[in-house]
């Protein structure tokens, strides 16, 4: 094997593919120079030529070097087989098996009663592979050990997701958390204000809440406000609480008076009146308010060990080394002025160095600080959920899972074996976007998720399961691959790295299982042939947006959408409906310099009122236009009725309405290709939500969504 095959030969064993077709069906050739990196960012060697021969050795050798597998993932109801690899020998083997509530049971069997099935020399020793026989077990995560020590985890997962009860076709609203208005709020929307979102849509007849990722994000830095590039996927915002709901503000005098000072009310109505969320305003204004709140709270409390100290307590002891692990990240991230731990001294960048719990130690007041806020936020989410749990909503919470997380992120410091760190994550050119993308993200080493029995994978799962009836997996396919980029490279330098599909889709099938909750896979983009039916088949949610589902030119037909998706007309990167309509999004792109040519621009505005003319044409044909005439060109919300109608009568599971469609705004949340040059992630609202929700025009709207759904 000459140089070349031997690297593509390694890069093939890592999941690096060789090349790929763009969505115009041009082949792209991974360069050797990616390849050499993206397997340094895997962690194998192979910067030269000698490195990668090397290193293919040892791939060979690995194998048969542990008795076990890390990890075993099979079908609920079959039996399992185990491969063991065992030197040459006579006698017995003894295993245990543990499941999750700790009952065990011990089998000891022949070895030469196992089923041989290949050998391998490995130095003086010959290794032979047998076959372990285990009848099926239940569902979950089971513990296989061998008597010398060894041990896999086996997890045992049902074929398919969990499902709402079928008969019916769901609907809900998809709003931005932040952006919901109410008469109390502090200049963001909060958990009380999607706890009276929830009471409102539910009495409307609404299935579910759609929410932005409630991923918590860098306290610090409260200007960087994307949801999808997160400071832990594990924790949640804690900007996300209303002050005074917390049962600790009745108590405390001090934020009492702080809160009735004429400086701090000027502040409050300013941040309330603004059109955009002012994020540094109100990370000063809250936290100054929970400060003030902990210290009451351990006084009044923990202190005296009361029922909430203890519940406090037992909060951390069941949230464990993750709550730790992230409370000490953001003591550290305070202590030394940033969060970005690269930055840190070196010896406190690895989360086990005997100097980070020596500082831990010396401030676990912070610590303990920081955990609160996430119980408080466990807390409301939690009452949030009841509340549309108690409307009637078949599905309530529909929470979202970005790709992954900020390089620089509290996930990535106390998890660094299990990401890809030199690498980012994108998406290759494409019509859209012509450079690639460069999302800022450090991806999952696939590798490692199986090397350590996917529990970083399951228990992020079960971070963001909690209190949901669906969940939302941004970017999918990445289950399958994922378009990796070399750190410091250009986006058109990446390529695809495999993913193990089969494993991730089995954990999510069985934590879908035991919440409840319902999987949607965002599906969007670049879709790799036959990835969409592995989904269907496991019961997870195809998504479709009425903007993209064309035949050519031609919208599709509500009938010609799938049964298990949900549908919606937009999303939170894409135009609002009046704004696709009136071109706000055009134009939006234009003021900043995302086109490249004012030629590229007209084309834009062409290609839009040729779009505009087909969406009448298919509503003319569904017979959804008054008495059959085409409306003026001008935006109604007559029009926004007849498309939701229209996107309402498809036989898929779930539709999704945009609260941003409903209030009839114009602007969209996040326009991809920008950073600061554009509001993301702050518009709000332009009324209160009870404003809103009890308006005749809107109620009529959702009516209109509601009959439709339920025909």
């Amino acid at each position: 094997m000459n140089p070349d095959e031997a690297l593509r030969h390694l890069a093939d064993q890592a999941g690096i593919e060789a090349r790929y077709w763009d969505i115009r069906g041009t082949e792209h050739v991974t360069a050797p120079d990616t390849m050499r990196a993206l397997l340094s960012a895997l962690g194998y060697h192979a910067t030269t030529d000698a490195d990668v021969t090397a290193t293919l050795a040892m791939l060979d050798g690995a194998p048969w070097r542990n008795p076990l597998p890390p990890c075993l993932v099979v079908r609920e109801g079959e039996g399992i087989d185990v491969p063991l690899r065992l030197a040459e020998q006579s006698g017995t083997i003894r295993w245990t098996l543990t499941d999750e509530a700790g009952e065990s049971q011990s089998v000891e069997r022949d070895i030469s009663a196992l089923p041989e099935e290949e050998s391998k020399q490995l130095g003086e020793r010959r290794i032979v592979r047998r076959r372990l026989q285990l009848s099926p077990l239940a569902a979950g995560y089971h513990t296989l050990r061998l008597e010398s020590g060894e041990k896999t985890r086996v997890i045992v997962a049902p074929g398919r997701c969990h499902l709402p009860p079928p008969g019916r076709r769901y609907w809900g609203i998809a709003a931005q958390l932040y952006a919901l208005k109410t008469q109390s709020d502090w200049g963001i929307g909060d958990f009380s204000a999607l706890g009276e979102l929830a009471k409102l849509a539910a009495a409307r007849g609404a299935d579910a809440i759609g929410l932005n990722p409630l991923h918590a994000l860098f306290l610090d830095s409260p200007r960087d406000a994307s949801p999808y590039s997160p400071a832990s996927r594990l924790f949640r915002n804690p900007l996300y609480l209303d002050i005074e709901a917390i049962p600790d503000f009745a108590q405390c005098r001090p934020a009492q008076l702080a809160l009735a000072s004429s400086q701090f009310a000027s502040k409050l109505e300013s941040a309330r009146a603004g059109t955009l969320v002012d994020y540094e305003t109100v990370a000063q204004t809250k936290l100054a308010a929970l400060e003030t709140l902990y210290t009451s709270f351990v006084e009044n409390h923990v202190a005296r060990a009361d029922a909430r100290g203890v519940a406090f307590q037992e909060f951390r002891d069941a949230a464990g080394r993750e709550l730790d692990l992230f409370a000490t990240f953001q003591m550290l991230s305070e202590h030394f002025g940033t969060h970005d731990w690269t930055r840190w001294p070196a010896e406190f960048r690895d989360p086990n160095a005997k100097r980070v719990a020596e500082l831990k130690r010396r401030h676990a007041d912070r610590v303990g600080f920081y955990a609160y806020l996430q119980w408080l936020c466990e807390e409301q989410l939690s009452a949030a959920a009841g509340t549309a749990r108690a409307g009637g909503m078949a599905i309530g919470l529909y929470n979202d899972l970005a790709v992954s997380i900020d390089g620089a992120s509290a996930d990535h410091w106390g998890h660094q074996d299990l990401f890809a760190s030199t690498a980012r994550v994108g998406a290759p050119p494409d019509p859209f976007n012509e450079s690639g993308q460069d999302w800022g993200v450090v991806p999952l080493n696939p590798g490692r998720l199986r090397a350590t029995g996917f529990a970083y994978w399951s228990a992020l799962l079960r971070a963001n399961m909690r209190h949901a009836g669906a969940l939302r997996i941004d970017h999918v396919m990445g289950w399958q691959r994922l378009y990796l980029i070399p750190q410091g490279a250009k986006a058109t330098g990446g390529a695809y790295v495999r993913f193990p599909l089969d494993e991730m889709l089995a954990v999510a099938a069985l934590e879908s299982r035991r919440h409840q909750c319902a999987l949607i896979g965002e599906d969007l983009g670049t879709v790799p042939g036959g990835f969409r039916e592995r989904m269907a088949a496991g019961d997870v949610l195809s998504c479709r947006v009425l903007f993209f589902e064309r035949d050519g030119a031609r919208f599709r037909s509500p009938q010609e959408y799938p049964p298990l998706a949900s549908v919606s007309v937009s999303t939170h990167d894409l135009a609002t409906l009046r704004g696709y309509w009136e071109g706000k999004d055009i134009e939006a792109k234009a003021s900043i310099g995302l086109f490249a040519s004012p030629e590229e621009e007209s084309r834009a505005r062409a290609e839009r009122e040729t779009d505009r003319q087909q969406l009448l044409h298919a509503l003319a044909e569904a017979g959804l236009l008054p008495e059959g005439r085409t409306p003026q060109h001008e935006w109604s919300q007559a029009l926004a009725i007849a498309v939701h109608r229209y996107l309402a009568r498809s036989p898929s599971l779930l539709m999704m309405v945009q609260l941003d469609d409903l209030a009839g705004q114009a602007q969209q949340t996040n326009l991809p290709g920008s950073t600061f040059e554009y509001p993301n992630w702050r518009r709000r609202l332009e009324c209160r939500l009870k404003s809103l929700l009890t308006d005749p025009r809107v109620q009529n709207e959702m009516s209109a969504v509601a009959e439709a759904r339920a025909n």
